[in-house]
């Protein structure tokens, strides 16, 4: 139930309040307009302190004309309407890409899952297919192709969970910086260490580098990080105790996330964008150095 403008419960004897757009979420931080407490999703940064999204939309917290500069999200992207919007985007286009595997069958997913160099009787082809050959794309398409219900689900739901939160944090733009160079990372370790001919598929990678960023996000808001790091314990110990589970991608997509996570939300407000988007082309470069070593060694 919203509360009040102005209102406060009393913090002492009922802890904290719970965000006013989320019940199930207390928070310790309130806006600096209104006053009503306000998660890190509801967040947004203002010259002081944070301030709600209906406050900011109403530009009554603003201080300046609606047509000055649009406020902003704690990593400094642009506020949005529906901070939600990408991370559905990117789960639709996993389904659509799941359903056509199920339609078609084997000769769709050999055509862009990843696989270093092998012949791939199921395309027809008599010659070496994968990345050594030419197929870069492969290392992008991988990420939005699994190999089975529970595989989808699993990281669906992960996406949704992880991902609705950082892109409210992020912005669009810087989310989706984050997702696909975290995918490329991970592709790009699987294609360095893996056999060459083994396939590898899924959306692991990328969703391993939201773990990643979440987890230096909740570091950085001085939130209890006990669960996150509890989430990502579990799933490292099914990545290593599973047999059939590329460890590769999800540690590559892991590392990538820490890295880029760091930079989005630590980067100074002077250099904010240099900072955020240096690093994701940082990680991007050792993606194409690695690609490349790892071709010279296969070719």
């Amino acid at each position: 139930m919203d509360q009040a403008p102005g209102s406060r419960q009393d913090d002492a004897h009922n802890g904290l309040p719970a965000c006013y757009r989320h019940a199930d979420r207390e928070t310790g931080v309130r806006c600096t307009r209104c006053e009503r407490p306000i998660c890190p999703e509801c967040m947004v940064s203002a010259s002081v302190g944070f301030q709600c999204p209906e406050c900011v939309r109403s530009g009554s917290g603003t201080g300046h004309a609606p047509s000055a500069s649009r406020p902003r999200t704690l990593a400094g992207g642009t506020l949005t309407d529906d901070p939600r919007l990408l991370t559905k985007i990117l789960i639709g286009l996993c389904l659509a890409a799941y359903l056509a595997q199920m339609s078609m069958g084997d000769s769709f997913t050999d055509r862009f899952d990843l696989i270093g160099r092998a012949i791939m009787p199921a395309l027809g082809f008599g010659e070496l297919q994968g990345v050594a050959e030419g197929q870069w794309y492969r290392m992008l398409t991988s990420m939005f192709l699994h190999g089975s219900v529970i595989h989808i689900l699993s990281n669906m739901l992960s996406l949704w969970w992880i991902g609705g939160p950082l892109e409210a944090a992020l912005g669009r733009v810087r989310f989706l910086a984050l997702y696909v160079a975290s995918g490329l990372a991970g592709s790009a370790l699987t294609y360095l260490i893996a056999e060459p001919n083994q396939p590898s598929l899924g959306a692991s990678g990328a969703i391993f580098g939201l773990f990643g960023a979440m987890a230096v996000l909740v570091r950085r808001q001085r939130y209890d990080m006990r669960p996150i790091i509890a989430l990502l314990v579990i799933n490292l110990i099914i990545t290593f105790g599973w047999s059939g589970i590329a460890w590769q991608a999800h540690v590559g997509g892991l590392v990538a996330g820490v890295l880029i996570g760091y930079g989005m939300v630590h980067a100074p407000r002077d250099r904010r964008s240099l900072v955020q988007f240096g690093t994701c082309a940082l990680v991007l470069v050792a993606v194409v150095v690695t690609t490349l070593l790892r071709t010279a060694q296969l070719t």
